[in-house]
């Protein structure tokens, strides 16, 4: 297959976006990986009590590690953001939520506008298997079965997205155990070669709420018991599970090309495979079903499998498996390979544990930064290697030190592998985006631009303005950047929102300043009208003539990204000091969006299924009976407001 028709079946990863534990996105992902960091930990008290599961003796109903894969602030949502009331917040899936928040991050890591996106068919697929906090909620008895519940069923993790985004492709939920994510992304690729999706997300998300899949581990002897994943190491004795959601946007290559995307790493090939019965039980690994999907994806690809220089490993630390897999990789791509070429393997969760149905987006992002850094970082955990595995024989190595990838004149490629309890193996191949064209110096020519950037709340634009004078402060991201890039970016490659700031400057230096309100006003009597003007236009909500301001021919370039508002919110939780107000407190937790006694109860986001549960609540909170028939007749705020009234007043009398 030669190198054009590759490129016309190729799809580019153009942005990411990770919430990994100790990792908030993929450069702090790279810090990780880079520095060799365990960033599992002890089980915290929010998830659940491990000191009376605990037990280094499995027994029925203990759980046999103390530590796993935790990410930070797992409560915290930016709902305003995304016009949800509180209530709906409250009880709406964590996962949902990290996942809302961590597409967001990867679009804008794409230069791809929500808005300009909107009624496309950009598809959505989402790895998944676990629904934690929708059988919490039902195993606190028939009162938790509410009708909001709706909202939490699995289905509809990539149907949120594409709501929130109004995306109109395929939106679909696969589950193969922890093999879902990297199916996710081969069921993305082949969407975007048969023309069905334009543009795709590929995500996965995993987050242990419950201890019940660790216990069932536990009694199947699949769980590490210091809680750490040693893949190839003679003492791996399971895994640590992990939280994780990452996010990938996806583009045929060719599109990306000619709309001067990002190009993060291109992906030439995939394949999946099942086992079928060449193992002798639906849940033991087969050597027969992991050969056949490396031999498929790299066909798929039009790779010979020894020209691979680096494969992320499924790499869980079971015992069983990791000689199988770490056999399979040896026997397929050690064929024809050079013995002064061994293959890299690693596992990325040696670090952050195993993200279970999202490892395999884990381990794409991972093999990615390390494609665009070309080092491959050493897996942890491996003392003395495991005894099963032919190492001798096998021209693979598992670094233990960050080792650069040699250089072959040609870009580097990458495998990524995952396989789940289901059978299904997964493998996808990328390789390098190619050198971008010399750019010129990042230090300008003096000619002054406009830089317009914005957010939803006055606090997130202070917070956005921060950020964007560090970023092109002397030690910040933007300085390896020109101004022009910088600016164009921002106008025309990010979503502009109600609250906006526009400064004017010739230099970094100038426009950090500008935001920083230490140069006094951005524009002079020398500034050029069409700057002022398009600035002034901006400001007021406008939307300016960019290509008369810029022209046509900039470069897309890496942006600080939006500084969400974050509350937290959890069942359970909620405490506001109005809560004996109760017109307060509908309109506080149920609305969406700012309102007056005009606004109907629907434009405000009190909908149907808002008002079943306000009709529970209310009964609760005022201790009489409401009617629904008469709840469903009001239409406005200031109806809602004198039915409150009408409502106390009965209340009173009945006392």
């Amino acid at each position: 297959m030669n190198r054009w028709d590759v490129d016309a079946r190729s799809v580019a990863v153009i942005g990411m976006a990770c919430r990994f534990p100790g990792a908030s996105g993929p450069d702090e992902l790279w810090d990780v990986l880079r520095d060799a960091v365990d960033v599992t930990s002890e089980t915290p008290p929010d998830r659940y009590d491990v000191d009376a599961l605990y037990s280094p003796q499995a027994g029925l109903g203990t759980i046999a590690s103390r530590r796993a894969g935790y990410v930070d602030q797992m409560a915290e949502f930016d709902a305003e953001f995304f016009e949800m009331s509180a209530t709906e917040a409250v009880e709406l899936d964590p996962q949902q939520r990290l996942l809302l928040m961590t597409a967001w991050e990867a679009l804008e890591d794409a230069g791809q506008r929500p808005d300009q996106l909107a009624g496309s068919r950009a598809g959505v697929f989402v790895g998944n298997a676990r629904a934690d906090f929708l059988e919490i909620q039902l195993r606190q008895g028939l009162e938790g079965a509410t009708a909001s519940q709706l909202r939490n069923f699995r289905s509809l993790l990539a149907a949120r997205l594409s709501y929130a985004f109004d995306f109109r492709g395929p939106s679909i939920v696969l589950d193969t155990a922890c093999s879902s994510s990297l199916t996710a992304v081969h069921s993305a690729v082949q969407s975007l070669r048969a023309g069905e999706s334009r543009l795709a997300l590929a995500a996965g998300v995993n987050l242990a709420l419950r201890p019940d899949e660790g216990i069932v581990m536990t009694q199947a002897g699949g769980l590490a018991a210091d809680g750490r994943s040693k893949f190839g190491d003679a003492s791996a004795d399971g895994h640590a599970p992990s939280d994780a959601v990452g996010v990938v946007v996806l583009k045929p290559l060719t599109a990306a090309l000619a709309d001067g995307d990002r190009i993060r790493a291109v992906i030439q090939g995939s394949a999946v495979s099942n086992d079928g019965r060449t193992s002798d039980s639906v849940l033991n690994p087969s050597m027969t079903g992991q050969i056949e999907a490396l031999r498929w994806a790299y066909e798929d690809a039009g790779v010979d499998p020894a020209d691979v220089d680096f494969v992320e490993a499924h790499g869980s630390g079971s015992p069983a498996l990791d000689p199988l897999e770490i056999s399979a990789l040896g026997q397929v791509l050690g064929e024809g390979r050079p013995s002064d070429r061994p293959l890299l393997v690693g596992s990325v969760k040696t670090n952050i544990g195993h993200a279970e149905a999202a490892g395999g987006i884990a381990g794409l992002i991972k093999a990615v930064l390390c494609l665009e850094h070309s080092q491959v970082p050493p897996s942890l955990h491996l003392d003395t290697p495991h005894p099963d595995v032919p190492w001798d024989r096998l021209p693979v190595v598992v670094p233990a030190t960050l080792t650069d990838l040699p250089d072959r004149g040609r870009p580097a490629i990458a495998g990524i592998s995952g396989q789940g309890s289901s059978a299904l193996n997964a493998h996808v191949v990328i390789r390098q985006a190619d050198p971008l064209p010399t750019d010129p110096a990042a230090a300008g020519n003096g000619t002054p631009y406009v830089l317009a950037i914005s957010a939803c709340t006055p606090a997130a634009l202070d917070a956005l303005a921060r950020s964007y004078a560090a970023y092109l402060g002397p030690d910040g991201q933007g300085a390896a950047f020109r101004l022009r890039d910088i600016c164009h970016s921002a106008a025309i490659r990010r979503q502009h929102h109600q609250h906006r700031l526009a400064v004017i400057g010739a230099t970094h230096q100038e426009l950090a300043a500008a935001l920083n309100g230490t140069a006094g006003a951005s524009e002079s009597e020398a500034t050029p009208a069409v700057l002022a003007g398009a600035a002034a236009t901006y400001r007021k909500g406008g939307t300016p003539d960019w290509d008369e301001v810029f022209g046509k021919h900039s470069r897309f370039v890496p942006l600080p990204g939006y500084p969400w508002q974050t509350k937290r919110y959890w069942p359970g939780e909620e405490q506001h000091e109005d809560d004996d107000d109760l017109i307060a407190w509908v309109l506080r937790e149920h609305a969406r969006v700012p309102f007056d006694d005009d606004s109907t109860l629907d434009a405000i986001g009190i909908d149907s299924l808002a008002k079943l549960r306000l009709i529970v609540q209310l009964s609760k909170r005022s201790g009489i009976e409401v009617d629904p028939e008469d709840f469903g007749r009001l239409r406005t705020v200031g109806a809602l407001r004198e039915w409150i009234h009408a409502l106390q007043a009965a209340e009173a009398v009945a006392r």
